[in-house]
């Protein structure tokens, strides 16, 4: 069993690397199919408290392929305010916590390409889990993408012995809009907690990090050539605001960096360039 430290030294460096992966991927498919010139840009930032730790942000916009793309990867630790220790695991105690994890959320120009959205991530407390998942937001519905979505995650789960009906089933009462009484898209995976066995679940963390950026490719590929219309890019428009909401409103990652001296730019990297409500 390894020691603690040596878990954080671990998943921090693997953090470190699926971000370089994904940031290289995207930028390659921007570049390779629209813009030669178009590149990620890179923010360093430190927490108020620099032995607290800090995260480093790479964001692409107003890209032919990527209206916007936040590729952010941060390790901080710190101490919870009171309010809200009750409300993560194992730090009732003394607030005490230690967090890693990097996180995605990709928002296209072409109408017909869904957004994306990856995380996974790992915190100590008193206790000590993964957590995590992928999703996926278009604004018209593909059933055959949405299948080989779905197909593509299951064998993920399936190869690492994890639940793929109990995590389909947390991603879709996640990703809900209680106000609207809708689903945000179309689902994926969700799982957090898991903290037995974890050789096996870092294992599963980077297959999970490994398959984001096959199903993103598969995506992209498949419909980077497609045409739209305004009506179309409407729809999408629309359907950003439903994704705002649901971010702003009941999004757990974005009251956690918020609860523990996130940088509010990386935070907030998940809002789209450009939403519309009706």
């Amino acid at each position: 069993m390894r020691n603690q430290e040596n878990k954080k030294k671990l998943v921090n460096n693997w953090f470190n690397f699926i971000q370089s992966q994904i940031c290289l991927q995207f930028e390659n498919l921007e570049k390779n199919f629209f813009n030669k010139n178009k590149r990620f840009k890179k923010r360093i930032w430190k927490k108020s408290n620099n032995e607290e730790g800090g995260g480093a942000s790479y964001l692409l916009e107003n890209g032919k392929l990527f209206d916007k793309v936040g590729v952010n990867k941060s390790t901080v630790s710190g101490i919870f305010k009171k309010e809200f220790r009750s409300k993560i695991l194992g730090a009732g105690h003394d607030g005490k916590y230690w967090a890693s994890g990097v996180s995605v959320v990709a928002h296209m120009r072409n109408p017909k390409i869904p957004a994306l959205h990856f995380n996974t991530r790992f915190i100590v407390t008193s206790k000590e889990w993964f957590g995590g998942g992928i999703d996926v937001t278009p604004s018209q519905k593909d059933k055959k993408e949405k299948n080989m979505i779905h197909s593509k995650l299951k064998q993920i789960c399936y190869n690492n012995n994890k639940d793929y009906v109990k995590y389909k089933k947390w991603c879709d009462k996640y990703f809900y809009l209680p106000h609207r009484s809708e689903a945000r898209g179309i689902g994926g995976i969700f799982f957090d907690y898991e903290q037995k066995k974890w050789e096996e679940n870092f294992k599963f963390i980077r297959e999970l990090g490994l398959g984001f950026i096959d199903i993103a490719k598969k995506i992209i590929l498949d419909k980077n050539k497609l045409k739209w219309n305004k009506i179309e890019k409407e729809q999408q428009y629309y359907k950003r605001g439903r994704y705002i909401e649901f971010n702003l409103l009941y999004d757990r990652g974005t009251k956690f960096g918020l609860n523990s001296g996130g940088d509010i730019k990386s935070i907030l990297m998940s809002l789209p360039p450009k939403a519309k409500w009706k």
